[in-house]
């Protein structure tokens, strides 16, 4: 499974980078588990806890950090 999708964490724009973001929290759920079934199972419960889903959202949080800083935060190159 290939966590980082091309090898880089290289992004055009920081919206790009969001996208990134997301993806890579998805990989890392998908790669801790990786069965699908299962994960759709448990779906309907953390969906609706929004303690779960606050986790989740500091997963992503954490992921477009790591991507900002290896975009040196989208600023111009000199």
């Amino acid at each position: 499974m290939e966590l980082i999708p091309g090898g880089t964490l290289i992004t055009a724009t920081p919206e790009e980078g969001r996208q990134l973001a997301m993806m890579l929290a998805r990989k890392s759920i998908g790669a801790i588990q990786p069965d699908a079934e299962v994960r759709n199972s448990l779906r309907p419960t953390y969906s609706h806890d929004p303690d779960s889903l606050t986790a989740a959202a500091h997963v992503v949080a954490i992921e477009f950090a790591t991507v900002a800083a290896a975009n040196k935060y989208w600023r111009k190159k000199s």
